[in-house]
């Protein structure tokens, strides 16, 4: 089968290493420091505390492996000078929404005019993967193919449980934030291509949004490209774990695309399914108990990994990642970043040392795998 191609998008939080707060404006001269070493790669984000690489094309995760690693070891050695490091996870331990400085450009004016409060809390960071489709395949119905699995992605990314100085509750927060946004998590129900571009079409006419980009589903088609963007994932602070998730989305794509009806059976009960596993999915992560179609009880992530792997393995093997199920399995049983960091930080409050202390005991902790080559 043809191998498809893909890109890697990672949000990093920028850290000050003395406070461990994450910084709410870095100097110029830090952050042109930081886009001269990675180059065209590097973008802003919404916030001057916040960036983004947003990979070049690969072809296989021998590429993808060494850039994220070398990228990550470029920003961190170019940061160090400045008392700055680099924090990759969905939510900053130690970030106070309220002091985080917009980025002076128009678009995220346009942004924080529009969405107000919405949009100043969101100090959030995500993983975004890209998948190739080929040209003559229906985007949205390979979508659709793939939508049901991507709240197991979710839970495998978990990495946002603290907010505003707190446990949240919730082991994505990232998540629940988003579903303050319109046009975030599940999309609507297209049935193809042509049902997509009239939503976008009546979007655009209305008013409603100036650019399809502003439609920020957990899984969209791209505009740009010719591709499939999961965006529902948080940012991981493992690099293996974000090219697992990498590699197990390209698999769900590329196994969409083999089928001769890709999508046919997802429709409305399909989609409410979908529904209720994200939630689940952002609330419990790996300890979710989650819904599959035709099954009179809820199953653990772990059985519905190996409903996974039944499905996919063939595709996996010709992809040339046999080994994906059981990258998937080592995140299950040692835990999500979401779990390590609470236990990081319930260990450290049983030791009496305040929230605060404790909070900063969790950002050493995600510098430290952030910086892990």
């Amino acid at each position: 089968m043809t191998e498809p191609r893909f890109g890697i998008e990672e949000e990093y939080f920028v850290t000050d290493l003395h406070t461990r707060r994450m910084a709410g404006a870095p100097s110029p001269e830090a952050r042109e420091a930081c886009k001269k070493a990675i180059g065209a790669s590097f973008a802003s984000e919404m916030f001057q505390g916040q960036f983004e690489i947003a990979s070049p094309v690969f072809t296989d995760f021998v590429e993808a492996s060494d850039y994220l690693t070398g990228a990550r070891q470029t920003l961190n050695k170019t940061l160090e000078p400045f008392g700055l490091g680099l924090l990759c996870a969905g939510s900053h331990p130690l970030a106070d929404w309220r002091e985080q400085i917009p980025t002076d450009e128009p678009h995220f004016h346009d942004l924080f005019d529009t969405y107000g409060h919405v949009a100043r809390r969101s100090v959030l960071s995500g993983l975004h993967v890209h998948v190739e489709v080929p040209e003559h395949l229906d985007r949205i119905r390979v979508m659709n193919e793939v939508l049901p699995w991507t709240p197991l992605l979710l839970a495998l990314s978990c990495s946002s449980p603290l907010w505003d100085g707190a446990s949240s509750g919730y082991k994505s927060y990232r998540q629940a934030a988003c579903d303050e946004w319109p046009r975030m998590g599940v999309p609507p129900l297209f049935a193809d291509q042509q049902a997509y571009d009239e939503h976008i079409g009546f979007l655009t006419n209305t008013g409603v949004i100036s650019q399809p980009s502003q439609c920020w589903w957990g899984v969209r088609p791209a505009v740009r490209y010719p591709t499939l963007e999961l965006r529902m994932t948080d940012a991981c602070p493992r690099v293996e774990d974000a090219l697992t998730l990498a590699a197990f989305f390209r698999v769900l794509v590329a196994h969409a695309c083999r089928q001769p009806q890709p999508g046919s059976a997802y429709d409305a009960s399909a989609r409410w399914i979908l529904e209720e596993n994200r939630w689940r999915a952002k609330r419990w992560g790996l300890d979710g108990k989650f819904i599959l179609a035709g099954q009179d009880s809820p199953c653990s992530i772990s059985q519905w990994l190996a409903l996974a792997k039944a499905r996919f393995a063939e595709t996996a093997e010709d992809l040339r990642i046999p080994a994906l199920f059981e990258r998937a399995n080592r995140i299950i049983n040692g835990g999500t970043s979401a779990d390590r960091q609470l236990a990081v930080f319930s260990q450290a409050l049983q030791q009496q040392p305040g929230p605060r202390s404790a909070l900063s005991q969790v950002v050493d902790h995600l510098l430290e795998e952030t910086s892990r080559s």
